[in-house]
């Protein structure tokens, strides 16, 4: 049996050296190595052998398999060498042409905004805070003035998972966890960014959007501190000589309560069809934080105050870009997307 394995070793590594393609060299190792191959039966039959030959011819064996698995890799890189020579010499190529350009992706003008926002607001003393998108009822609603069958929550009709656990309508419930966490310590300068949802769809409202809302809490805190950070904000977002005002509002979580608007970015409050000939744009809502508010996470409404505010991020990007439809930012069309 040994002389035939050795010999079966020179016939197989002499038609290697013959084979000129991989599929050759494929269907070769099929029928040295393979599961019906020649060596593979020699393998089988060792039960026949003695016990003293059976180590021996199985050790004879297993060195032949490794050196035709070895032969076989060198053969195949071999072939694939003279390939590419083969296909280099037929092949005519032009070194000098210039390469492909490869496709550089760059922010989606939302996040673009947020990151302006961010900066804006850090650059004034504020840090960043985030909570969880599915959120309690208590956090977004009740903790925030809004007891259970409040008419105000039909402003924000929401997707409930159940009768306690909801897709949170806004970034308030990080407000709240925030104070809950902080208090009784003062002062509280967040800004809080993240993804929103309510039962809206048309060109201007999204079941998804975006969020920054803005919380401070400290002694002797004003509207005019409001009015003074939200006119900064504007300026640096929408340039220099852009002026706001503030018309009275309601929101349950803040008394008093304000629509802030900004001066025209078409007509600098001249008045045109874009700000419907008033002049002016509302942009977001604020107020100083309710009593009961703060009174619900634990701090003395009668020693610190507050003021909140809230902004879509897609209302900030279609009002600086000048996007008419909100459903062009989530269509994704490259066409759109690469002009920012």
């Amino acid at each position: 049996m040994r002389q035939n394995l050795v010999a079966m070793r020179d016939q197989a590594l002499n038609e290697l050296e013959a084979l000129a393609t991989l599929e050759a060299v494929n269907l070769f190792r099929i029928k040295y190595l393979g599961k019906k191959g020649e060596l593979t039966q020699v393998l089988r039959g060792m039960g026949q052998l003695s016990e003293t030959e059976r180590p021996v011819i199985g050790q004879i064996a297993n060195e032949i398999r490794d050196e035709l698995e070895q032969r076989i890799k060198l053969r195949q890189e071999v072939i694939r060498r003279q390939e590419v020579e083969q296909r280099l010499a037929s092949e005519v190529f032009d070194i000098t042409l210039p390469g492909k350009p490869f496709l550089l992706g760059h922010k989606h003008p939302l996040t673009q905004i947020i990151d302006k926002i961010r900066d804006i607001f850090m650059g004034m003393g504020y840090s960043v805070a985030e909570g969880p998108e599915i959120e309690l009822d208590y956090y977004n609603f009740e903790a925030l003035n809004l007891p259970k069958d409040h008419p105000a929550r039909d402003m924000q009709d929401s997707f409930y998972i159940t009768e306690e656990v909801l897709l949170r309508t806004h970034t308030s419930p990080v407000q709240v966890r925030t104070m809950e966490e902080m208090v009784p310590e003062i002062p509280i300068r967040i800004i809080c960014p993240g993804k929103v949802y309510r039962r809206d769809d048309d060109a201007t409202h999204s079941p998804m959007f975006h969020q920054v809302e803005g919380l401070v809490i400290d002694e002797n805190i004003t509207m005019s501190d409001l009015k003074g950070t939200l006119l900064t904000f504007a300026q640096e977002m929408f340039g220099r000589e852009r002026q706001i005002r503030l018309r009275p509002s309601y929101f349950p979580f803040t008394e008093p309560s304000a629509e802030v608007d900004i001066s025209c970015i078409m007509c600098s409050g001249d008045g045109c069809r874009v700000c419907s000939g008033s002049g002016w744009l509302e942009i977001l809502g604020c107020g100083m934080v309710h009593p009961k508010v703060l009174a619900n996470v634990g701090y003395d409404p009668e020693k610190v105050r507050g003021f909140a505010f809230g902004m879509g991020v897609e209302r900030v990007a279609m009002l600086k870009y000048r996007i008419d439809d909100m459903r062009l930012l989530f269509e994704n069309d490259l066409r759109f997307l690469n002009q920012f």
